[in-house]
């Protein structure tokens, strides 16, 4: 379990505040508007309203306390900025912030943010995997050009172990997991046989994916 402060709770910030309390972390929310703060209490631990650019609001938090801060306003840039800045200049250990153009990615990483994520662009580079192809069921994303992706078993795959297939060497693809019945098997050795119906998580550059696909 961590400690999240979570800065801006528009619609963005809402669902991270859902998630993360499904996953049983504790949330200390600040947004501007007091009804915003309303509607996401049921989700959070604390909430303050108040002005993350303002140093002495954002220092009574104990930002130092925090796992991670993540500041997801959408609305106004100049805000973000100013936030995440303070939040690095406080002490954060980690601050993760909203962006919303790739200009906006490289002002936050200079100035406090750790990490960015970019909605839109992750969203249309997903979409944009996903129409390829029927056979592949999700995607992430990785460093260094690496994506994981959840793939149906192809055909000429079906009642052959890795081994057989050769799949690292033919495809210079890894497998990481196999998912059937609704469990996912991640003891994965040579001899691990792919069945009907089942799924793939597979790891390798997209390229290479597309190819063992034929996509």
């Amino acid at each position: 379990m961590k400690n999240i402060l979570l800065v801006g709770v528009g619609r963005f910030g809402r669902h991270i505040a859902i998630q993360l309390a499904q996953m049983g972390h504790q949330v200390m929310a600040v947004d501007t508007s007091e009804d915003r703060i309303n509607d996401v209490l049921p989700f959070v631990t604390n909430a303050q309203i108040g002005d993350s650019t303002n140093e002495q609001f954002l220092s009574s938090l104990g930002i130092r306390n925090f796992d991670t801060c993540i500041v997801a306003i959408g609305d106004d840039f100049q805000n973000s900025l100013e936030t995440a800045s303070l939040l690095k200049e406080l002490g954060a250990k980690k601050v993760i912030a909203r962006a919303a153009t790739d200009v906006q990615e490289k002002f936050l990483l200079r100035n406090g943010a750790d990490e960015v994520v970019y909605p839109e662009k992750q969203l249309a580079s997903w979409t944009a995997i996903r129409c390829t192809s029927d056979m592949i069921l999700d995607y992430t994303e990785l460093d260094d050009g690496y994506s994981i992706f959840e793939i149906e078993t192809p055909e000429s795959w079906i009642n052959k172990t890795i081994v057989e297939i050769n799949i690292r060497r033919k495809y210079n693809i890894n497998v990481l997991a196999i998912r059937g019945n609704g469990k996912l098997n991640m003891n994965i050795n040579p001899d691990t046989r792919f069945m009907e119906g089942n799924s793939v998580l597979i790891l390798g550059q997209q390229k290479d994916v597309q190819k063992c696909l034929k996509i």
